[in-house]
Formats: structure tokens, C-alpha cells, sequence
């Protein structure tokens, strides 16, 4: 009986490695605790290197025709550099940017509220970090819940888009 509850382990074992990384035997020593610290320092370098040029902001956003044309080429490079978005999902978010800002006044911020969260699920799902500093615009642009903001939040990615082709 002892082979047989040793043996059922081994079975699920391989599945939770399928869904990890390749490594995942040799992750339980030392390699395990390195992987994890690489991966948090790399995310804590990528975060870093976009957290403070590319905060955008709304106020200079809404007044500032260049400064949204800026910001919106700095977007496009930065996903140049780090991701590998493609073009249709950069669409089919723009999309929903629109649909969200027809959308009747009284239902406006909760489509954009909606909108957000298709967002970072987008930039989670496909790794598309550039587009963090958007979710965060995304969420001041809720917050303020204005029509000039949204319509700007849409120009923005509107010119994102276009960059992007």
C-alpha cells in the first residue's frame, strides 16, 4: 500500500508542473527562492522604469493638445520595447473606449468603471505592461467623471492606435 500512496502524488505532481514553469522540481531548493526573487525584482525594474515619466495627467491631458500627442507616442514606444500586443487588442479595447463614451450620461462612469477592469485584464492576460500608466489615467478619469475627460481618454487611445499601425 505504501507504493500505491506514494505513486498518487507523482500523478498530480506532473500537472501543476504543466501549468508552471519548466523548472518546477528543481524549484523547491534554491533555485525555487531565486526564480521568485528574480521575478520580483524584475517586475519591481519594469514598474519602476515606467511609474514616474509615464504618469499621465489628466488636467494636462484635457488642456494640452501636445501634451496628450506626447504622451500617446510614448505609450507606442514603450510597447514597442516591452510587449508583444498585437494590434487587435489595442482595437478591440479602443472600441469598448468608444462604445463607453456614447454611452448615456447615467451609465457613462459605470461602463468606464466596466472598462477598466477589461483593461487590467487585458495587460494581465497579455503581459501588456506599458499600458499600466492608461489603467491608472483610466482610473482618474472615472474618478473626475467628466465628459471633457472621457472624450480626451478616447482621443488619447484613439492616437495610440494610430501610432501603433
Amino acid at each position: 500500500m505504501a507504493e500505491t500512496t506514494q505513486q498518487e502524488p507523482r500523478s498530480q505532481e506532473p500537472r501543476r508542473e504543466g501549468r508552471g514553469a519548466p523548472g518546477g522540481r528543481e524549484g523547491r531548493g534554491g533555485p525555487h527562492g531565486d526564480r521568485r526573487e528574480g521575478g520580483r525584482g524584475d517586475r519591481g525594474g519594469d514598474r519602476g522604469r515606467f511609474e514616474g515619466p509615464p504618469e499621465i495627467d489628466i488636467e494636462k491631458l484635457i488642456s494640452d493638445p501636445l501634451y496628450l500627442d506626447n504622451q500617446a507616442h510614448g505609450v507606442v514606444s514603450r510597447m514597442r520595447d516591452m510587449d508583444s500586443g498585437t494590434k487587435s487588442q489595442l482595437r478591440r479595447l479602443y472600441n469598448a473606449v468608444r462604445r463607453a463614451v456614447r454611452a448615456p450620461e447615467s451609465e457613462r462612469q459605470q461602463q468606464f468603471v466596466m472598462l477598466r477592469a477589461r483593461l487590467a485584464y487585458t495587460i494581465a492576460r497579455h503581459s501588456l505592461r506599458s499600458l499600466d500608466s492608461l489603467e491608472k489615467l483610466l482610473l482618474q478619469v472615472t474618478r473626475k467623471n467628466e465628459a471633457r475627460g472621457y472624450e480626451r481618454f478616447r482621443d488619447l487611445f484613439e492616437a495610440i492606435v494610430a501610432y501603433n499601425e
